[in-house]
């Protein structure tokens, strides 16, 4: 059988001229966006301005539009937007840089008016903003100095008084692109707006929670520091702010970095805004994983390695995370690490964090302690962890038939005590997967002594659940022929049970 022949520019250009054209204007009838794009190339045969007058007539309408866009034509909306976008980083950015950024900012700017016609819950509609963000980021290490000289009151024009938060990104986007001097000058506008806007909201009512730009001003400030190396500044707009929105984390590996250790070393340990990755609960006593990684680098560049194995081994008990773990081994001397891993193993295995500690043997592997973690606690898992528990149980089935029999009995179990009409697709694929798993094994003289074999589960199922005739509706296919759409070979290597 041929190949089918693989897309590519080479290919393409051997073709006939007028067969390629044919293909572009029967495509332009069926894609209204390819359409503009195209009719933007061959306006750029007419130079940078005919170009941008088709651009600037397609941003005229997205800034007077107010109709709301219903949801099945929200992908299209997308897409147009998208070919905008993609119009300006090509067409345009290729004949003047300095016109394709100035209609980046229109673009940009018209999120609000776009967001209030849009149910973009999916977020893929500020995605499209989010790329022509990372566009005018790149397109802005092109201008010329004096060019970008300007790019400072031209983003505070466009977006300066706008709340969404793209302000901030913009500015993040083109900052590294500007001279110092330009960023000097930026930096005590900011001081002047943010001084003005206090003192006019200074006046406002007390009562209530009210928004204020001077937030995302003070971030653009930060950033200018950032990028200044300034970081007796950045301790200073850090130092302003109350303690639950300090970036403790980000300033301390700044810090760090700069070789002012003990500095680093208070603000780590400050109380302030962390994320607490792969916590083992809610307790917000618990370990951040990148809180604790960042204070052992530190405890390591003041010379406290035993302190900083510690923390290591402390967050890990915690919070079972993998990358801290790798951490700590890597400090170890030859040999030791076995041990510790092993170590950390049986931690694992009595972790009070059932679900993290599966999380984490399945992670790193360890397929075989997982499932003796599994079998360990038969009757101790909840059907309603559908975000791991499917997955779990998919990956042990073949190897471990009596710890995917285990998650997926808790999953069915789940479905039909909630009576969650709508998972009972699901629910019908798990009963298929015990019924395969029970014909491949068949070793219910090793179950857990308080666990029914197939059979016994069965028809307590059936019996417990009669009433739920949606359900067994749409299992009865299977009764009929029980090897139909069972998923499973009729022939290969029956897995065995393994019970630790």
């Amino acid at each position: 059988m041929a190949r089918r022949p693989a897309l590519s520019i080479e290919n393409l250009t051997e073709l006939d001229s007028e067969k390629l054209a044919r293909l572009v204007l029967d495509e332009t009838e069926r894609n209204a966006g390819f359409k503009r794009q195209v009719s933007a190339a061959l306006a750029a045969k007419s130079g940078p301005e005919a170009v941008a007058k088709l651009i600037d007539r397609r941003l005229a309408g997205l800034e007077r539009a107010h109709s709301f866009i219903e949801w099945e034509r929200t992908r299209a909306f997308r897409d147009d937007l998208q070919s905008l976008v993609d119009t300006i980083g090509s067409e345009l950015a290729s004949a003047s840089v300095l016109l394709a950024t100035d209609r980046l900012l229109r673009f940009v700017a018209t999120h609000e008016r776009v967001f209030d016609r849009v149910d973009d819950s999916s977020g893929h509609v500020q995605d499209v903003y989010y790329l022509a963000i990372a566009e005018m980021g790149a397109l802005a290490g092109d201008l010329s100095p004096a060019e970008a000289a300007q790019l400072p009151d031209r983003i505070m024009a466009a977006l300066g008084e706008t709340s969404h938060g793209y302000l901030r990104d913009l500015a993040e986007a083109v900052i590294p692109h500007l001279a110092d001097d330009v960023l000097e000058q930026w930096d005590h506008e900011l001081i002047r707006a943010i001084g003005q806007r206090e003192t006019e909201e200074a006046g406002r009512s007390s009562s209530g929670w009210q928004y204020s730009m001077t937030s995302q001003w003070r971030d653009i400030r930060k950033i200018i520091a950032r990028q200044r190396g300034d970081l007796d500044l950045l301790i200073e707009l850090e130092s302003r702010k109350a303690a639950h929105m300090q970036d403790n984390l980000g300033l301390a590996a700044a810090l760090l970095q700069a070789g002012r250790a003990i500095e680093a070393l208070d603000w780590v340990r400050r109380p302030g805004r962390r994320a607490l990755v792969a916590s083992s609960g809610d307790d917000d006593e618990d370990l951040s994983p990148d809180q604790a990684s960042l204070e052992a680098r530190i405890l390591e560049a003041l010379g406290e390695k035993d302190a900083a194995r510690a923390l290591r081994w402390a967050c890990f008990g915690q919070t079972l995370s993998a990358d801290i773990l790798r951490q700590h081994l890597n400090t170890l001397p030859d040999f030791e690490d076995i041990e510790e891993l092993d170590r950390a193993f049986d931690l694992a295995l009595q972790h009070p964090g059932k679900e993290a500690a599966l999380r984490f043997l399945l992670g790193w592997p360890r397929l075989d302690l997982a499932a003796r973690l599994i079998t360990d606690h038969h009757d101790e898992w909840d059907g309603r962890d559908y975000h791991i528990l499917p997955q779990a149980a998919a990956v042990l089935e073949h190897e471990y038939p009596l710890a995917a029999t285990i998650l997926y009995r808790a999953l069915l179990d789940s479905i039909l005590a909630r009576a969650k009409s709508k998972a009972y697709p699901h629910g019908v694929k798990y009963l298929r997967k015990l019924n395969m798993l029970a014909k491949v094994a068949g070793a219910s003289s090793e179950l857990p002594r308080t666990m029914m074999d197939h059979a016994d589960y069965s028809a307590a199922l059936r019996k417990a659940h009669v009433r739920k005739i949606g359900f067994w509706r749409q299992v009865e296919p299977d009764a009929k022929n029980p090897d139909s759409e069972s998923g499973m070979p009729s022939r290969g290597r029956a897995p065995h049970w393994v019970v630790e």
